[in-house]
Formats: structure tokens, sequence, C-alpha cells
């Protein structure tokens, strides 16, 4: 790596990946710049931009060396209503497009761009093992149908000759937010429970091994094209639940919540919880990347042990 080139702009960079990504590039030796709706925040250098209006500071893209594309409205605050659904995509797609059109029009020295997606792509898949070449689910399922418009407005940027990567993101475990605490909240007061069937698949990853696997990407010109950021051992709902409950030293006693339970009180929203994806990490693998918390057990004690000690 050239030391010239040590400026990435990261959209997305106050989410849960996107300060995690800062704070690695950061102490890698890297210079961080956000894209953020606000003028200032923290300790890092934003360029103003409004999606939803098309608008970005004209000299964000002529800053950046990557870029690291990981806006979007999150999945999992709040029903699913219209106008929730709208801002979901709306905040991803909308974004993506904003980007491309500033990488096509204005001049830049930009070497990588690096998106994110979601395994949301490949809809409720039973226990079907999920490459990279599985087809998108229906239209009708939402999660893929945000997810496939994402990856569509990433591939724009492809066109332009700017070498790109898609990265299909699954279940990011951290104790710092999304879906870890939440789940974690009723193990740690005795109430864990097996959600649904329980036999439905979770692939996850440890958010250091995200990050991890982000930077390489960015670094190393072999990586183009899609890729699952996954672990390489997915687990059932069951298994999480019961590895969960195990690192917090925490029984399990409830009776799992049936899925008509589930859909009465979150609605089309379940599906986060209920779709099952059987994710395949071979292709990263085979790239080269290696994972620090390849097991369940592992990635979980590292954030619960500590709590203990």
């Amino acid at each position: 790596m050239k030391p010239s080139l040590r400026k990435v702009l990261i959209s997305g960079g106050r989410g849960l990946i996107g300060m995690r990504l800062s704070e690695m590039l950061i102490d890698a030796g890297y210079e961080v710049a956000h894209l953020s709706r606000q003028t200032s925040y923290g300790h890092y250098c934003s360029f103003r931009w409004d999606p939803t209006t098309g608008q970005i500071d004209e000299a964000a893209i002529g800053y950046a060396d990557f870029v690291v594309n990981l806006a979007g409205a999150s999945v999992s605050e709040g029903k699913w209503t219209d106008e929730r659904k709208q801002d979901i995509l709306a905040s991803r797609v909308g974004g993506t497009n904003l980007l491309a059109r500033e990488l096509r029009d204005k001049p830049h020295h930009v070497k990588a761009f690096i998106s994110a997606s979601a395994i949301g792509v490949y809809g409720d898949a039973d226990d079907r093992l999920l490459t990279e070449d599985a087809p998108p689910a229906p239209a009708d399922d939402f999660l893929a149908e945000v997810s496939t418009q994402w990856e569509r407005a990433a591939q724009q940027v492809q066109a332009l000759g700017i070498r790109t990567v898609i990265t299909r993101i699954g279940i990011v475990l951290s104790d710092e937010g999304g879906a870890l605490p939440t789940i974690a909240r009723p193990v740690k007061l005795g109430a864990g429970v097996v959600l649904g069937s329980g036999r439905q698949y979770m692939s996850w990853i440890h958010i250091d091994d995200l990050c991890r696997l982000l930077i390489q990407m960015m670094e190393e010109p072999e990586w183009k094209g899609t890729y699952n950021a996954v672990s390489p051992n997915p687990v059932t709902n069951r298994v999480f639940t019961e590895t969960l409950a195990e690192a917090l030293h925490r029984p399990l006693v409830l009776p799992k919540v049936p899925e008509f339970g589930l859909k009465l009180v979150m609605g089309e929203m379940s599906e986060i919880v209920l779709a099952s994806q059987r994710v395949s990490a071979q292709k990263i693998e085979q790239q080269g990347f290696q994972f620090e918390y390849p097991e369940l057990r592992g990635a979980l004690r590292s954030f619960y042990q500590r709590e203990e000690e």
C-alpha cells in the first residue's frame, strides 16, 4: 500500500459497523472521513450529504482514495409500515445512486468502492447452503428486493471501471448494538427463548472479522465482485440461543415462541428472525481471508467474558 493512498470515505460511518471500521482504519494509519447529514460530529472529518434530496458536498469524492458504502436505515427498528419500508429502501439505493453519480461526473482518484448488501437477498432458503451464485429470492420478499436493488445501484460504479466489491453481510455480532444485545436481553433475565421452529439457520459474523474483511477487500486488488460476509459456521436459532445462554451462564426455561405469535407481534418484520439462511463463507476463505472468530462460542465469549472480569 502506497503511503499516499490513505484516505477512506465512509457512508453510514455513524452506524455500528461504520464506527468500528473507522476505529480500526485509524489504528492502521488511514485517514477517515464520514458522509453525514450533520456538518460535524465526534472527532471524524465529515462531508455533508442528503441522499433523499441528492445533495452532497462538492469536495467529498475528491477527498477519497477508497469509498466504503454502508449507509442504510435500520431494518430492525420499528414495524415495517409502508413509510418505514420506503425509508429502508431509499436510504440504501438513494445513497448508492448518489455516490455512483459523483464518481461518474466528478474528477476523483478512488481506487476501490466497497458496498454493503445483505444475505437477505437469498430470502428464506431452509437448510440449503447458499453460495454467491444462488439466485435472489422473488421480488415479493421485501428484504431480498431491497438487497437486489442495492446491489444493482452499486454495479453502476463497477460499470465505470472502478474496482467494486459487494459484501452480502450476515447478522453482525457486537455488544455495542445490532441484533446481539436485543437477543441477549431476555437471556440475561433468565427468559431466553427459541424463536419459531428453532431450525432456521442464522449466518453471523463477528464485527471485528467483518471490519478486517472490509479492510482486506479495500487494500487487495484481487477482491472484486460479490462476496458473502459471514462466518464459516452458521448455526440454527436453537443452537444460537443455547450457546448464548451458555456464554451468559443462564438457563433456557421458556418454551419456543411460535411463528404465528412472532408474526402477530412483529408483522412482516418477523422474517428477520424466521427466515432461514445457511450462507457459505467458502469464497472469502478461498480468497485468503482468515477468521479470528470462526466459531460462535468464541465470538460470544469475546463479548461476555469481559463482563465477568
